[in-house]
């Protein structure tokens, strides 16, 4: 049954890691404070540990529904409570992306005005990337596919590592207590993997609310990443995709082997 706590925890959740995550791509963008992609990936990552130790006690705090999509499939919640949580996730991720805008936007308005862009013509995808995720403007060569395939990828392994950080059965887990802080350090380690070719989406409501945002506000279709709707394939099909065949190897591949022990094994589940 659905609860109001759990929403109020997936909205929260998904708010603080989309304000924080974004808000240190604007400060890049802007004013190039940051050096190296593996600082912008510290920033997401403990900006996901954040929001796992703000609202676990409120929500499963999935924060992605890609995750949430996951742990249906896997069995660990019922489905009846996620359309809530899907609501929530998005409604959290407009919002942060909304006050993201609010924050910076005096600095963006000097930012195009000193580089020449107006916002809404096709130049304005290197300020529209401040709020949702773009393939193929960067040096990496990367076709549709192959973009589908690495956000497919990269939720694969961060839903993989979900279960095993999170499953009782597993004896290589961290205390209850540490868990956050290896997803978060998981979410980093994903986005230096793959955000070279896609800026690392791995999260549907992370990359609609706050593209809906830069698309409501002046950005328009500059907003997404082609005409040929990659924006959908790409970052909202792909970590669909990706999740869902994680929770599936993990409930017929990794659990099975993982629950049956005898005497004979090394490590025993407790």
């Amino acid at each position: 049954m659905f609860k109001l706590k759990e929403f109020i925890g997936e909205f929260l959740g998904t708010f603080l890691l989309v304000l924080f995550g974004c808000g240190s791509v604007a400060v890049a963008v802007l004013f190039g404070e940051y050096n190296s992609i593996i600082q912008i990936a510290l920033a997401w990552g403990i900006g996901v540990m954040l929001a796992i130790y703000l609202t676990r006690h409120l929500s499963c705090a999935h924060l992605n529904p890609a995750v949430t999509i996951a742990m249906v499939v896997g069995k660990r919640m019922g489905a009846k409570k996620l359309p809530a949580y899907l609501t929530a996730q998005l409604l959290g991720a407009f919002v942060a992306g909304l006050t993201t805008l609010m924050l910076f936007s005096p600095s963006i308005e000097a930012f195009e005005s000193a580089t020449g862009i107006a916002r809404g013509s096709e130049a304005s995808w290197a300020t529209a990337k401040m709020f949702g995720e773009f393939y193929g403007k960067g040096s990496a060569i990367v076709s549709m596919p192959l973009a589908i395939a690495a956000e497919a990828f990269g939720t694969f392994l961060l839903v993989l590592l979900i279960f095993a950080l999170t499953e009782g059965c597993n004896v290589g887990r961290p205390s209850d207590g540490m868990a956050p802080v290896f997803i978060g350090l998981t979410v980093t380690s994903i986005i230096c993997l793959i955000a070279p070719l896609t800026q690392a989406g791995l999260n549907p409501a992370r990359d609609f609310g706050p593209r809906l945002v830069a698309w409501a506000t002046g950005w328009g279709n500059a907003a997404f990443p082609d005409s040929s709707g990659g924006f959908f394939w790409v970052y909202i099909l792909g970590p669909i995709v990706g999740g869902t065949i994680a929770s599936i190897f993990w409930l017929c591949v990794v659990e099975p082997n993982m629950k049956p022990r005898t005497n004979d094994d090394e490590c025993e589940c407790n």
